[in-house]
């Protein structure tokens, strides 16, 4: 099954390859050799294969003492049946007898097929759950729909058949996601669970959570939603009738300064300037998932002329001199 769903992926991916120079549906350019901005709206192909990696349960148990503390362990609990009543002539068969249960124990709990299919599915359920959560105006991270490919897919099932892959259709497509999956080394029947992103752009994206297969997907759910939600510098919003830049700050998105001066001079290297008032305010209630900025409480942010926006204190005005915050740091993001 692994196998099938990744020559799918692979023969998608080539199918992606060959029109990659094209413009996509988000208006971004991108080539098979360079990269180029995340896309606005990125759709992912639907099919999620995971693969099995290696057991880091039997691992550990194996490899994750000495040689001198397995057999201190292994003499205990000689000793511990000795004194039990035990046949010291029937202790090797024992020994053996309880070893062989808990390997056929493990053996039929992980030779049960589906997991990968748990998995795909917990990872779908989890971003969506998450995106029902925040309820972000636009969704920026979707699972491509993939209605009109029906007749392709069918196609697929006859192995000598090669597929046709339209290139018009594939535009909307994004990338796709593949992973892998173990036995956590704690041996408690958790996973270590790595999720692969792979966009036609040249992005990649790798996330990784650790915890029972029931619920594992939903750290990396999370992950993904404020990976690809979260606002993007640089970026454009509207402000009323007027459109105002996202430029984050010159080393990345949200900067620290030392001062307001600092952070005022570090906008006009980039020929940018600090958010008004007005904007910190407008942008906060966006927040970072509709292509805003939170300011989140605990933070000064840095504004123009030496002053400072303090959202901790709204009263009378949140707006306040940087005097009354000695030796504090700043945040700041640049706009233009």
């Amino acid at each position: 099954m692994f196998r099938l769903t990744m020559i799918l992926v692979l023969g998608l991916w080539a199918s992606l390859g060959s029109s990659v120079a094209q413009t996509t549906g988000n208006g971004v350019a991108v080539s098979m050799t360079g990269a180029s901005t995340t896309p606005a709206v990125v759709n992912i192909w639907p099919r999620i294969p995971f693969a099995r990696g290696k057991d880091l349960c039997q691992y550990h148990d194996a490899y994750g003492r000495t040689k001198s503390a397995q057999m201190g362990e292994l003499t205990q609990t000689v000793r511990s049946l000795l004194r039990e009543g035990v046949d010291s002539r029937n202790m090797v068969a024992l020994l053996n007898a309880m070893d062989d249960q808990v390997n056929q124990q493990r053996k039929v709990a992980s030779s049960s097929p589906g997991m990968d299919v748990l998995l795909a599915g917990s990872l779908k359920a989890a971003v969506d759950k998450a995106y029902q959560e925040r309820r972000p105006q636009t969704r920026r991270f979707n699972f491509f729909n993939p209605n009109p490919l029906n007749e392709l897919l069918k196609q697929l099932k006859d192995p000598q058949k090669q597929a046709a892959w339209d290139p018009q259709v594939m535009r909307a497509l994004s990338g796709v996601a593949y992973g892998t999956y173990a036995y956590a080394p704690t041996c408690r029947g958790d996973l270590v669970v790595t999720l692969h992103i792979d966009l036609t752009c040249g992005n990649t994206y790798h996330f990784q959570a650790q915890g029972f297969p029931e619920q594992v997907m939903q750290s990396i759910g999370q992950q993904i939603f404020d990976t690809f939600q979260q606002t993007q510098f640089p970026s454009k919003i509207k402000i009323g009738n007027r459109s105002l830049e996202l430029l984050g700050s010159p080393g990345g998105a949200i900067g620290r300064a030392t001062s307001p001066r600092s952070a005022e001079m570090a906008c006009k290297a980039i020929q940018a300037r600090l958010p008004t008032e007005e904007e910190y305010e407008y942008l906060s209630n966006l927040g970072d998932w509709n292509g805003g900025v939170t300011c989140t409480r605990g933070k000064l942010w840095a504004m123009v002329n030496n002053m400072v926006m303090a959202p901790d204190l709204p009263n009378p005005s949140p707006v306040r001199s940087v005097s009354e915050f000695p030796g504090q740091d700043f945040s700041y993001y640049c706009v233009r």
